[in-house]
Parts: structure tokens; sequence; C-alpha cells
């Protein structure tokens, strides 16, 4: 999903069949991320930076070895920066779509995943 920081719209929503990976799913998502705009991801998502170069992600720990104070406090603050893209998820998930078991025909779940998106953008232009 790309989110809008600024507002928390939803610009993008992608979807795979079954379990899939969030990198592999970005990548044959077909969304491609413009030069300046700058990418926000989780740890799902580490080696994104060879595919969209202005991305942030945070550090892994290495084996046996802590992380340093400075890599904990950028992965502090990348977490604040990415808390506004967590509760965007969270309010499509409000609908159970996402959250459980997807019980009806699989050829309408991103069709369906896009209208709950577009009503919650619908919803944030209503707002403000």
């Amino acid at each position: 999903m790309v989110i809008d920081l600024a507002q928390g719209q939803f610009l993008a929503v992608a979807t795979g069949k079954g379990r899939t990976h969030d990198l592999r799913l970005f990548k044959h998502s077909g969304v491609h991320l413009g030069e300046g705009m700058l990418c926000l991801a989780d740890k799902g998502y580490q080696g994104i930076a060879k595919l969209h170069a202005n991305s942030i992600t945070p550090q892994k720990k290495p084996r046996k070895q802590r992380l340093s104070d400075a890599d904990q406090q950028a992965n502090r603050a990348l977490a604040r920066l990415r808390v506004k893209v967590e509760h965007s998820i969270r309010r499509l998930k409000r609908f159970r779509i996402l959250s459980g078991r997807y019980r009806n025909r699989r050829r309408h779940f991103t069709r369906r995943v896009h209208l709950l998106a577009g009503i919650l953008n619908f919803e944030l232009a209503l707002a403000s």
C-alpha cells in the first residue's frame, strides 16, 4: 500500500493470491514510486533500496550482537513517522476484509479492497 503521510489517504493498493511476502507483492504490483518520493517501509521490505533508492527501512540486529544506540534511535524515529501508515492500515482492517479469512470469491477481493480504500479516502476528504 502506498499512503500519503500528510493526509493518511491511500494512493495505491495491491493484492496478491494467498500468502505473499511484502517485497514480492511490491515487485509484482506494478506500483512505481517517483524518484522524489520517500518510501518509509517496515522490516518486511528489507532490500527495497535496490528497487527504490529513496527508501528507509529499520536496521536489523546483527547476529549475536546488540543493536547500537544510534541504530535504535533511528529505528524509533522511523517508527514515529510510520505510525500514520499503520493507523491507515488499521482503518482498512476495521472492515475485517484483511484481518480475517476471506470467504467470498477470490476475483472480487481486489475490487472490494479498492472500494474500501476509496470509501476511507472519501471520509478523510470530507473531514478536512
